[in-house]
């Protein structure tokens, strides 16, 4: 259910601590913010010096005011924080925000002082934002307690960053985006990123949810919550660098960095992951502000222009932004030729090629039969559309209603081709109700009266074509197959005691993961006794190496036991490893090896890696990410999406592998290393997959 927040986003009443007529202190940003519904609820204004602030008669403190205040805001030096915070729970609030900084921020210290201010405010059964933060609005409930105006919309805005949530407004607003709620996160003592996120999804006003977060907390948690929202959540975040990884004891801690797990968990509950608030703000117009009803059943995309430049490099940005863009069909291009001259290209991109202008209405004939075909998904139009009705320079001459034109002005002032522009723009908004599947506009003339008619219909409509792509593919990703959804974590198993190498294939084996025939020896009597209990060629390995291969640590294909001694020997000389394995060498005849591996983040928990296995690993770094455990469907969806994915269907003559078989054992060792919390880093490479099954040839565990 969440938590209650009403008391912070609605509040019976508001007082300000702190509150200044000093334009320099934040507390005087604060109350002139929360004057500006003075009718809505009372608002107390406490500054210790008493008098006026900003007109209005202050309260010297809270005590002072002589009834119950629901909502306090904290804008006071750090040493008077925590006698406020108590002085407000005294007074019965039931929710504080707090400005004041210099605590967790600041060092051990801070964070044991922040730490017990959380604790005394949830002990009251109130709840706390901050502290360190820059306030919050909710224009629904006409409460404003920060510093900026936001102006109202359906985008709830969750930032740990003041700064960006000031740019992201300044953005939002060519493109009609207002927000319905602000709140800054600050240090999260106790009201959390999560907390907030199961609100916002209960909030009838919120169409979508946008976050710019570098502390997650409980990062498992937010994706869960993100997943069940049920309307976009869109996520700005930093630290997507490599330091994460730089010590690591196995490929799959050095493949993983946290960039790849934050990723893995967005992809698994539907969030939308963007790198900077100039594509947040494209994200947020198309799913905050799209066309209402619109369902992709894929990513087929068409692109329409009206000039081979603007196809041609739209249809790169479609495929960059994950779109396909396959040609058209033989029956759809029969039905495009119905409506298109000979010149025009139908194949895709297509093509106007000119005949806009002799007929502008062919623009809204051409999108009709793209969203009529069943074998177009989405469309994104592009070019020159909306230069017709321009008053900056359009073919058209300016816009109806404009300024008189020259002999082909219409009566009312416009050109025949603005007017028939307009025409086509009304046009497709009606084929779009009809047949509604995604449609964005790219346009030189944004900003026109033509563009304007599909903006205000729930059509996006950007300048830069990497733009529209980008939005399209947000869509059609909401509208199409949808998330894989988050797993839900097993039981918690007995702790691994043995990490050895036969230790963990043990644990492995226990949980139906296939092996060879394997014994683990110390001297060369037991060498030989292994060798006995099954038949060469053998595989002998030193034990207890981090990259066995690297170090000369693994001898392949010995054919028989007076090999497998002399490799012994010879090794054991070199490395002096004080155990080894020996074991059957497996059939590696039309194999492929690929890596599985679990690393345990400290915020997301265990998350998978699957790819291209063996000694290239690291090198060629073909590997895919999910939070585990990975059941075996999204395992083989994780198989076919990689790179080299062509050579587990078979290349030149090889034969396909069994894929089914390697998603089975991925499932299984992602469910274990999930069952054992204490164990950091779990890796099968070389999982070798070959036409009748899969089966691990070497694991390894790194506790925590």
């Amino acid at each position: 259910m969440g938590r209650d927040l009403t008391a912070l986003f609605d509040p019976g009443s508001v007082a300000v601590v702190g509150a200044s007529d000093d334009p320099a202190k934040y507390g005087h940003a604060v109350a002139s913010q929360v004057l500006r519904a003075p009718d809505r609820r009372p608002v107390h204004l406490v500054n210790r010096r008493g008098g006026t602030v900003l007109g209005r008669t202050a309260a010297r403190s809270l005590a002072a005011i002589g009834e119950t205040v629901e909502l306090v805001v904290i804008s006071v030096p750090g040493a008077g924080f925590e006698a406020a915070v108590d002085d407000a729970l005294a007074c019965g609030a039931k929710a504080i925000v707090g400005i004041t900084a210099g605590f967790a921020e600041a060092g051990p210290e801070g964070l044991a002082r922040q730490r017990a201010v959380a604790a005394r405010v949830r002990a009251a059964g109130a709840v706390l934002v901050g502290p360190n933060c820059l306030g919050i609005a909710d224009n629904t409930t006409e409460l404003y307690l920060a510093s900026d105006r936001f102006a109202p919309g359906g985008v709830a805005l969750l930032s740990q960053s003041g700064n960006l949530a000031l740019e992201l407004q300044l953005r939002c607003a060519p493109h009609g985006l207002g927000f319905s709620r602000f709140v800054s996160l600050g240090n999260q003592a106790d009201v959390t990123l999560v907390d907030l996120v199961e609100d916002c999804a209960r909030h009838e006003a919120t169409s979508a949810i946008a976050v710019y977060a570098e502390d997650f907390g409980d990062g498992r948690a937010f994706a869960r919550a993100a997943a069940a929202a049920g309307k976009p959540v869109v996520l700005l975040t930093a630290g997507r660098g490599t330091a994460s990884a730089r010590s690591a004891q196995s490929h799959t801690g050095a493949l993983t960095t946290s960039a790849d797990v934050v990723a893995a968990a967005c992809r698994d509950a539907g969030v939308e992951l963007v790198h900077t608030p100039r594509e947040m703000t494209v994200v947020l117009a198309a799913l905050a502000a799209g066309q209402p009803g619109t369902r992709a059943k894929g990513r087929r995309t068409a692109v329409f222009t009206d000039g081979g430049g603007h196809g041609a490099i739209a249809a790169d940005a479609a495929e960059d932004a994950g779109l396909d863009v396959p040609e058209l069909g033989a029956r759809a291009q029969e039905r495009l030729r119905t409506v298109l001259w000979e010149q025009s290209a139908v194949g895709n991109p297509v093509d106007l090629a000119g005949m806009g202008e002799q007929n502008p209405l062919s623009y809204a004939e051409t999108v009709a039969e793209l969203l009529a075909a069943d074998e177009v998904d989405a469309v994104l139009m592009t070019g020159y559309f909306g230069g017709y009705a321009a008053s900056d320079g359009g073919l058209g001459g300016g816009s109806a209603g404009g300024s008189a034109g020259g002999p082909d002005s219409g009566p009312d002032g416009g050109s025949a081709l603005a007017q028939g522009e307009q025409r086509a723009a009304r046009a497709i908004v009606t084929h779009l109700a009809a047949a509604p599947k995604p449609l964005v506009v790219q346009s030189m003339y944004p900003q026109s009266p033509s563009c304007r008619v599909l903006a205000g219909a729930g059509v996006p409509v950007f300048a830069a074509t990497e733009d529209a792509a980008r939005a399209l593919a947000a869509m059609t990703a909401r509208g199409a197959a949808g998330a894989p959804g988050l797993p839900a974590l097993p039981a918690p198993a007995a702790p691994l005691r043995d990490t050895g190498y036969h230790g963990v294939r043990a644990l492995l084996d226990s949980a139906g993961v296939p092996f060879p025939p394997a014994r683990e020896i110390t001297d060369e009597a037991g060498l030989l006794a292994a060798a006995a209990e099954f038949e060469g060629p053998y595989v002998l390995k030193a034990l207890h190496l981090l990259h066995k291969s690297d170090a000369g640590g693994v001898a392949l294909r010995l054919a028989d036991r007076d090999a497998l001694l002399a490799a012994y020997r010879d090794m054991h000389a070199r490395l002096g490893a004080p155990s080894y394995s020996v074991e059957a060498m497996a059939d590696l005849t039309d194999g492929i090896e690929l890596i599985v591996g679990v690393n345990r983040d400290p915020r997301f928990g265990p998350v998978a890696l699957v790819g291209l296995g063996g000694v290239l690993t690291e090198t060629l770094r073909d590997v895919a990410f999910a939070l585990a455990p990975v059941p075996a469907r999204r395992a083989e969806e994780l198989l076919r999406g990689l790179r080299t994915a062509a050579l587990l269907a078979g290349v030149r003559g090889r034969p396909s592998v069994d894929v089914a078989a390697a998603a089975a054992v991925i499932e299984r060792v992602t469910t274990v290393a999930a069952a054992h919390p204490e164990i950091a880093e779990l890796e099968v490479n070389p999982l070798l997959v070959r036409p009748d099954g899969a089966v691990a040839l070497d694991a390894r565990a790194v506790l925590l």
